[in-house]
């Protein structure tokens, strides 16, 4: 903390500038290199491929005993759903 107050002190300015300055700039970073991983992921990413495979038909196993949805879940969605907005729902 010393070493903060001296620095602040060296270049003029409020100990709570140099740190609000000091986060602003992690955060730069941090956003940055996010940037920069998806960027590098997502380079070679095939777009037509990726929707193929999501517009393609269900496969796999019937519901199982236990995956029923439980009762009252349809008050629950009601209640909590935002007025305008529509679920996100697989094309078919």
């Amino acid at each position: 903390m010393e070493e903060a107050k001296e620095l602040a002190k060296a270049e003029g300015v409020a100990l709570n500038q140099l740190i609000n300055v000091a986060v602003a700039e992690k955060l730069a970073t941090s956003r940055a290199r996010t940037l920069a991983f998806f960027e590098r992921y997502t380079r070679d990413a095939d777009v037509a491929k990726a929707l193929e495979i999501l517009h393609r038909p269900r496969k796999g196993e019937p519901p199982r005993e236990g995956d029923e949805l439980p009762e009252g879940w349809e008050d629950w969605k009601a209640e909590n759903s935002i007025e305008g907005v529509r679920p996100a729902t697989r094309s078919k």
